[in-house]
């Protein structure tokens, strides 16, 4: 289920964007994949973010925090991890080196990540995390990135794509040269990775920031 987090302006292409992180009830237990952006939009100004807390998301769809079990984050950039810390109680599923690459590169932005008592599960590559649910390493938009499988009784499975395409359009053609600003960081190894999931043939695609689903 998608969950509503706000939305962000972005300047150098001057229009909006949603900010969509999605809930998995498991049979397991409940879990949600990307949290969305922080409460410390000071450090962020530039794009005008507008936050929804996450808690009122869930509660939507009559989930508590305290009911989410794990987090899965597709990457490390503020609006994906950013209320990580509403989950205090529940472990976080990241590559290993998407958490070397925020470290690196965010250090200003780590604490909505890297809070005190945050508990981390470090994946090196494509990982089951619970029967049904899987990730596969994905990077190009950035060097940890990856997506999250989670599969239907039928054998058919929906993809949550993260930020390894920003549209459909990007998805469909991955050749284009006309890529938006932050779409790739390695463009030979995002359009390698975009292919990579179109051959696997996912019955439904899901975006973080584009409302439109792409159906098989």
């Amino acid at each position: 289920m998608r969950l509503d987090l706000g939305h962000l302006y972005l300047p150098r292409l001057k229009f909006t964007i949603p900010v969509h992180g999605f809930l998995v009830k498991h049979p397991s237990g409940a879990g949600i994949i990307d949290t969305g952006y922080g409460s410390d939009t000071d450090l962020i100004k530039d794009y005008r973010a507008v936050n929804a807390p996450v808690a009122a998301a869930l509660r939507k769809h009559d989930v508590d925090p305290s009911d989410i079990r794990w987090i899965i984050n597709s990457h490390l950039h503020f609006d994906h991890c950013g209320q990580n810390a509403v989950f205090k109680h529940a472990p976080s599923y990241v590559q290993r080196a998407e958490l070397r690459r925020m470290r690196r590169e965010s250090p200003d932005l780590y604490h909505w990540f890297d809070f005190m008592n945050a508990r981390f599960e470090l994946l090196d590559g494509d990982a089951e995390v619970l029967p049904g649910l899987e990730v596969i390493a994905t990077p190009g938009h950035t060097e940890g990135h990856q997506c999250v499988v989670v599969r239907g009784g039928n054998g058919s499975f929906d993809l949550l794509i993260g930020d390894a395409a920003y549209t459909p359009r990007q998805y469909a053609d991955p050749a284009s040269e006309r890529l938006p600003a932050g779409q790739a960081s390695d463009v030979p190894v995002w359009r390698d990775t975009v292919r990579r999931i179109q051959s696997l043939r996912p019955e439904r695609v899901h975006f973080c920031h584009h409302t439109d689903i792409v159906h098989r």
